[in-house]
């Protein structure tokens, strides 16, 4: 772990420049608004190690699949997320000399992260090789409720140099992907050209015809007052700007304010896209940057009075979970169904921009339980939206009749990922869809979207499940073979106790919502069976057989579930076992090592307690819990959260406590060695359900809201709201006692511990 940020509960700050860490301040320091989003690097150059990138949301690269061995079923395209143009760049020079922060000395470095406005902003003191002082202050935001809108504030004091100080506002883009290793060209320029104080570039991405028109402005200021500084225009192959230069002595202060539009195609006409770009570039000049901030400061406490979470006693607690509240938001903003949530957001191009399972099983119960507007529903259409090309999967893997298998990794509904044990075996991912259909309609209390939409995927997906399984003639069960579980330090087993499990669920879910569909929303259940040719009689039977047949491996002896066919053959270890300078394993041990290992990357078993809560009695999950955790290693972000809400649950609150500390700082803290790649932005959500269903224990028990509050040793007290079949509930729990209160809504019935009492 990693601990040089300061502790601090609404800011992220860094004291002191630390080259070293610089790649992993870069990640933590990033910022977006959902439309579009960059690393935290530093406006100027810097020559040593840095990983300068920006993103542009629902733009990517179609690049033909490389194998050494091909194998039919494989994708014939991956998909790769690129790196935009980089907007934020401005440079200072001064007569000889241009500040590269690896090459001056810093004399004194602060970066802070406010979570409340909504900004970035770093001071330094910095002194030029030829000894020239200056003092520098940035702040930068990426605008919420203006989501095309970027805009830097650039401010530059002399401490003891007199002569020409040049400020160089820039947009310049690379052709290529840092992790493209043929180096294949990925944007075109359209377009580029300079106004009187207007700059623009216009891309677009070589295969897919994306396009992305980039306009900037600006308003450059002495000592407070508008300096008509006479700007030379910059305008190259990749490059276009401005450089504004003006006499200063001592103790003057230069401020450029630079304004960046970056519009796409995916909210903009292609036709409209330039003259768009400049036309909002020049406008928002004119509104000036102090309303800006203040209408982005505003536009973050509305979110903070929907999604926050108050812990009293615990500062590192209450800065991790607000962290990632934060990055989670301005990664998504939920208003367009085209667009998900890719595991790194805007931080890194590690796994490729694309959407994987993590959204279905951490951000859509999230967004639910968060707020009150229809940002999981955007979620749940965007892979509904996709089910043809989830069919078209199937159909190429050999499955017929409408089945569908849900890719592991896309961007468009196409299967991106060509590991075969992981494309190919990693089915479970097809049964949290509809975990997290049946979540919308438990939470919002309508089944609205499982008649319009939700029920033909999970046809589709039972239809797959009813294919996949086999008759084990020896068992006179039905098995699964040749899958990977959650835990992927597993490859090609049979009978994955969790993804067996979870093809049950799901056909008794299917079972449950044909009957409820065809019985209160008649003519959604006509349309249904038109459009999958729904052969009731003939697939019911079949699906029944397997529910009632369906082979689940157990340890009567341990009284637990058997991960898999052989896992109790391994040489069982507790991960204590592992020298600490070998961990993370996936860093350190061969894949042939970890594969025989007894080591689990990340929740299986226990997953499938989880998302089942009223399927398993508390025992159970001890038993579980006992035997599978103290073998987990956590080197997958989607772990700790998930222990840490079972731990709570059957009452070790110490251990639940350590375990949300682990989500809830996993990037912060650095756990896994890789936060210098980017965040794990979609289990950052992970966060606030380790609260909500952990430590407070929520849960809906036969159509009633329940809560079995528990509280760490080191908490005062802790609060936040639910929202819940159009009730938003605040929730305060302290040493003494629970508190709820009935926010807004219509009065309901609850459940805390044992006691029922109606709220409102």
């Amino acid at each position: 772990m990693k601990q040089y940020l300061k502790i601090d509960e609404w800011n992220i700050l860094e004291e002191g420049f630390q080259a070293d860490n610089l790649r992993m301040s870069e990640s933590i320091f990033s910022l977006g608004n959902g439309h579009f989003g960059e690393r935290g690097n530093f406006e100027e150059p810097y020559s040593s190690d840095s990983y300068r990138a920006s993103f542009v949301a629902g733009m990517a690269f179609m690049d033909k699949t490389r194998v050494g061995w091909w194998k039919n079923g494989y994708p014939l395209f991956g998909t790769r997320v690129p790196i935009a143009a980089d907007w934020r760049s401005i440079r200072l020079r001064l007569i000889d000399e241009e500040l590269d922060p690896a090459l001056w000395s810093v004399n004194s470095f602060n970066r802070r992260l406010d979570m409340k406005a909504g900004l970035t902003r770093r001071e330094m003191e910095v002194t030029s090789p030829h000894g020239h002082r200056l003092y520098i202050d940035v702040t930068h935001v990426d605008h919420i409720a203006r989501p095309d809108l970027c805009v830097i504030e650039y401010s530059v004091k002399s401490i003891d140099y007199t002569g020409r100080l040049s400020l160089l506002p820039l947009i310049e883009i690379h052709a290529v992907c840092k992790e493209d290793p043929t180096g294949e060209k990925v944007w075109n320029i359209l377009r580029s050209g300079i106004g009187n104080d207007c700059a623009y570039l216009w891309t677009q991405t070589r295969l897919d015809d994306a396009q992305v028109c980039y306009a900037m402005t600006y308003s450059f200021l002495k000592n407070g007052a508008p300096c008509n500084a006479h700007p030379i225009r910059i305008e190259k192959e990749r490059q276009v700007g401005f450089s504004i230069g003006t006499d200063v002595k001592p103790g003057d202060t230069v401020k450029l304010i630079k304004y960046i539009v970056i519009a796409s195609s995916m909210q903009h006409e292609r036709n409209k896209l330039l003259d768009h770009a400049v036309e909002e570039a020049v406008q928002i000049k004119s509104i000036g940057v102090d309303v800006l901030k203040h209408e982005q400061q505003q536009a973050w406490q509305l979110l903070w009075n929907e999604m926050d979470v108050q812990i009293e006693g615990d500062p590192a607690a209450q800065q991790g979970i607000r962290y990632n509240i934060f990055q989670l938001c301005q990664t998504y903003r939920g208003d367009d169904a085209r667009l998900n949530i890719a595991p790194k957001g805007f931080t890194g191009e590690k796994y490729g921009g694309n959407t994987y399972w993590n959204t279905e099983l951490c951000c859509v119960p999230f967004f639910l339980e968060a707020t009150p507007y229809p940002i999981a529903e955007n979620l749940l259409m965007y892979r509904y939206r996709q089910l043809p090309q989830a069919i078209e999967n199937a159909r190429k893997l050999g499955f017929k009749e409408g089945a569908a298998l849900y890719p592991q990794v896309t961007y468009n509904g196409e299967e991106c990922h060509n590991e075969w044990e992981i494309t190919f075996e990693e089915i479970h991912r097809n049964s949290i869809m509809i975990h997290a259909i049946v979540q919308h309609a438990l939470l919002t209390g309508s089944n609205a979207y499982i008649a319009r939409y939700g029920l033909e995927v999970m046809i589709a997906v039972s239809r797959f499940w009813g294919q996949r399984v086999s008759f084990s003639q020896p068992k006179q069960k039905y098995v699964i073979l040749g899958v990977t579980g959650p835990d992927e330090y597993e490859n090609n087993v049979d009978n994955n106790w969790y993804t067996n499990y979870s093809c049950v669920k799901c056909l008794k879910t299917t079972l449950h919502y044909i009957e409820l569909v065809a019985e209160q929303y008649p003519d959604d259940y006509a349309r249904i069976r038109r459009v999958t040719n729904l052969q009731l009689q003939r697939e019911a039977t079949r699906w029944r057989d397997i529910i009632d047949r369906m082979y689940l491996p157990v340890d009567h002896k341990r009284g637990i579930f058997v991960q898999n066919d052989g896992y109790l053959d391994k040489e069982l270890q507790t991960v204590d076992a592992i020298p600490p300078h070998e961990r993370p394993i996936n860093q350190h041990w061969s894949w042939d090592r970890i594969l025989r290992s007894c080591y689990i990357k990340q929740s299986d078993v226990l997953l499938g307690l989880y998302l089942n809560p009223t399927d398993f009695n508390a025992e159970t999950v001890r038993r579980n819990f006992d035997f599978y955790e103290p073998m987990t290693v956590h080197e997958s972000s989607l772990s700790p959260h998930i222990h840490a809400i079972l731990a709570a649950r059957i009452g070790y609150v110490e251990k639940a406590y350590r375990l949300f500390l682990h989500a809830t700082r996993l990037d912060l803290d650095d756990y896994n060695n890789e936060t210098r790649e980017g965040l794990h932005i979609t289990s950052m959500a992970g966060s606030r359900l380790a609260i909500v269903r952990g430590f407070a224990g929520m849960q809906v028990r036969n159509n009633m809201l329940c809560f079995d509050p528990v509280i760490p040793n080191r908490w005062s007290s802790y609060a936040f709201k639910v929202h819940f079949r159009g009730r938003t509930i605040g929730i305060h729990v302290d040493k003494r006692d629970t508190r709820v209160t009935l926010l807004s809504g219509e009065p309901i019935r609850i459940r805390i511990k044992e006691e029922e009492k109606e709220i409102g």
